[in-house]
């Protein structure tokens, strides 16, 4: 008989810290990480930023080494895939038929690059980033190609734009909204981004609903958009945003809601599973739903969820926090500004280096930094002891903002 243990089906960030949080928490039983890809467990982040812009390499992605999985007794699946979880005899069914019994299961499986239905994406040179084999075709493709058309203006296209526009390629950016990142950013970080652009030579072209791709010769040539304009292309890149991937959670009965519903602890409604990562929905104070696209959400997550297997309590409540690189420009953003009434500035942004602070009935929700590493740390700080921060002073350069997390 062999022992039933913890299996993790994503091994990804959050997969692996789920694992990693087991063994630190105590536990001393099997962990078996099943992965879909056949690399190891690697960073995501880069795939868009320095993979692409060639600033990094292949083996730098790596979370861990071999030698760590040995250590730690964690047995590493790649390579293979989980068709289906039986909660009520608590095991997992391999596309292989191999069947792993559980004591607890995590589900970390993430989510997948969202596809537009109305266009033939199947042509050569139309391609989606989400792997790091997405990252390779895309920078193959880019060897190659002179003009780039990137649909949809999230953070992802952007990132991809930069790269593409550093290399010297002509780059459009298609998005459907009127501005850039309309889901994820306030209007005034999105203006800037579209200044920044454009700037580098970049057409950003808004209001601008892909409509249909033309080929030849079974490659791409062009997209055209509803208002009857072709844009040629030999490379686009679809960045419309992700789905996550729900599909074993729903299968086994588990509820759903653009996620897989887990409280602050990583629980799902099924003692035995949690779930963590970009696969996840959080029901919020207020009844919202929330979920984060993070590795710092990953990650805490998989702490939490670790604990909550072993039967303790770790709730993940800190502020979230995200970062983003274009061109000679770090974005970072700590906070949700969403709901936000009053925004200040701290710095300039025509020196590419500013604070955007917001406020929402007084209190500090959200900071975006530009270039200011400090403020971001700092603003981590203010946001997770909600410290008392006044617009006056956030606006003030000679207030020590530090002053308040002491």
């Amino acid at each position: 008989m062999v022992e039933a243990g913890m299996v993790i089906v994503g091994a990804g960030q959050g997969g692996l810290q789920v694992a990693e949080s087991l063994r630190a928490e105590g536990y001393d039983g099997p962990i078996t990480l099943i992965g879909e890809e056949a690399s190891a467990p690697y960073h995501r982040p880069p795939l868009s930023k320095a993979i692409l812009a060639g600033t990094m390499e292949e083996a730098q992605l790596a979370i861990r080494g071999a030698e760590f999985f040995e250590r730690q007794r964690i047995a590493l699946l790649t390579g293979t895939r989980v068709a289906a979880i039986d909660r009520f005899a608590r095991h997992v069914r391999l596309e292989d038929g191999r069947r792993l019994d559980y004591r607890g299961l995590a589900l970390a499986t993430g989510a997948r690059v969202r596809r537009l239905p109305i266009i033939d994406d199947e042509l050569d040179g139309v391609l989606g980033l989400r792997s790091l084999d997405d990252a390779r075709r895309i920078r193959a493709a880019l060897d190659r190609a002179t003009r780039v058309v990137v649909i949809g203006g999230g953070y992802i296209g952007l990132e991809v734009a930069a790269a593409a526009r550093k290399r010297g390629l002509e780059v459009t950016i298609l998005e459907a909204a009127g501005r850039l990142l309309a889901r994820s950013a306030t209007p005034f970080l999105a203006g800037f981004y579209t200044d920044l652009h454009r700037g580098q030579g970049v057409m950003v072209e808004l209001g601008a609903k892909v409509v249909a791709l033309d080929g030849q010769g079974g490659r791409v040539t062009a997209v055209r958009t509803a208002d009857g304009r072709s844009h040629p292309a030999d490379l686009v890149v679809v960045g419309v945003g992700i789905v996550p991937d729900t599909a074993l959670a729903e299968g086994c009965g588990l509820a759903c809601d653009g996620g897989v519903l887990v409280d602050d602890c990583g629980r799902t409604g099924d003692p035995a599973i949690v779930a963590v990562g970009d696969c996840t929905a959080r029901r919020t104070g207020t009844g919202t739903l929330l979920r984060l696209e993070s590795v710092q959400n990953a990650v805490e997550q998989g702490k939490s969820a670790a604990a909550a297997l072993l039967g303790r309590e770790r709730p993940f409540t800190a502020a979230p926090w995200f970062w983003s690189d274009q061109y000679d420009v770090k974005l970072q953003i700590v906070g949700l500004s969403a709901d936000h009434d009053r925004m200040v500035l701290r710095g300039a942004p025509e020196d590419r280096r500013f604070s955007a602070f917001y406020f929402r009935e007084g209190a500090l929700v959200a900071i975006d930094s530009v270039n200011r590493p400090t403020d971001h740390m700092v603003g981590r700080k203010l946001l997770d002891r909600k410290a008392a921060l006044t617009p006056e002073q956030a606006a003030d350069e000679t207030f020590p903002l530090a002053s308040l997390t002491r």
